[in-house]
């Protein structure tokens, strides 16, 4: 009896001293992971295009070739694009989808009136789409609901962009104008709440000059951090000068040197980089077998180089399907 209370006594001991000893028992330093300074960057190239296809009903329309012909003729070309932005895809979307090769399309919204005539086609996965109406209209801009969109676009696995396509308020009456800027300025707001930091392409018809001192492009670019891919790429960053009494040259005539109103502007995020690497009107593609333009607007196009630079540690930690895709070059 004695014995066995000792040993009871002893038990009990054991039990306080492991308590008191637990967490050194069983707790296990592991050696820290140094952090290098090692870099990994991955590479790729997209092309974009932006381009008004005039697409109002037959007869109204201010494009002088056939209609559902013609659209359908643009949806064939645009396929060798990567990312294509339409707007005016109003009376004629069956024709424009008929033979187009894009995997991914935004559904179309409706005729006018209901539509906004705003679309986008690619061949990378579209992840999310939404479109949003302006709040300020004038004039003959008022009968449809025009706007902009927003579509996130995968490039590969891990890394997505904003994709904005937008067509701005029309004409350069007093009215129309303060509507335009309006426009902008609500796009900004909404850029800045929606894709802050982010990598973006913003493209579609702007209806407006930098050579018009009545616009406020530049305001809405300093408020975005967007970069303007004709006035980076061909001109140096180089913006036009305003001209008092400017008079805008006619849209089927403009050339590389142009300003258009179709315009392309990008945006690099913190790892993230877009270089571009060509810049074109596309006066020659766009045109039927009598060498008839198919719209009443010219396309812009751009191709553009990536590079995502990350620390492999923290990237590891924080954006794991980057280093899972397999697609790019790695160096």
């Amino acid at each position: 009896m004695t014995v066995l209370f000792i040993i009871v006594i002893l038990l009990i001991a054991l039990l306080f001293l492991f308590n008191s000893l637990k967490h050194k028992l069983i707790s296990v330093n592991f050696p820290v992971q140094e952090q290098t300074d090692e870099t990994k960057v991955l590479k790729g190239e997209f092309s974009i295009l932006t381009y008004n296809i005039a697409g109002l009903p037959q007869g109204i329309s201010a494009a002088k070739t056939a209609r559902k012909e013609a659209i359908t003729e643009i949806g064939e070309k645009i396929s060798a694009f990567d990312i294509v932005n339409v707007q005016e895809d109003f009376n004629y979307n069956h024709s424009l989808y008929a033979k187009n090769e894009h995997v991914y399309r935004t559904n179309h919204k409706g005729k006018i009136p209901i539509g906004d005539g705003l679309n986008t086609l690619s061949h990378f996965p579209i992840l999310s789409f939404q479109r949003i109406p302006w709040r300020h209209c004038s004039g003959p801009d008022c009968w449809t609901v025009k706007g902009f969109s927003l579509t996130q676009i995968q490039l590969v696995p891990g890394i997505i962009i904003d994709v904005y396509n937008v067509h701005a308020n029309s004409s350069d009456v007093a009215r129309a104008v303060r509507a335009r800027r309006e426009n902008f300025r609500q796009l900004a707001a909404f850029i800045n709440e929606h894709s802050k930091d982010k990598p973006l392409i913003v493209m579609g018809d702007f209806n407006a000059h930098y050579a018009y001192k009545k616009e406020n492009l530049y305001e809405f670019i300093e408020s975005t951090g967007l970069t303007d891919g004709w006035v980076n790429f061909l001109r140096n960053d180089e913006f036009p000068k305003i001209i008092p009494k400017f008079v805008a040259e006619h849209m089927l005539s403009l050339t590389n040197d142009s300003e258009s109103l179709d315009k392309v502007f990008f945006r690099n995020s913190e790892h993230l980089k877009f270089q571009p690497r060509k810049y074109h009107i596309e006066s020659s593609l766009f045109t039927n077998a009598n060498n008839e333009p198919l719209s009443d607007h010219l396309a812009v196009s751009m191709q553009f180089d990536w590079e995502l630079t990350y620390d492999s540690l923290k990237q590891a930690q924080q954006s794991k399907p980057v280093l899972e895709q397999k697609i790019l070059a790695e160096v």
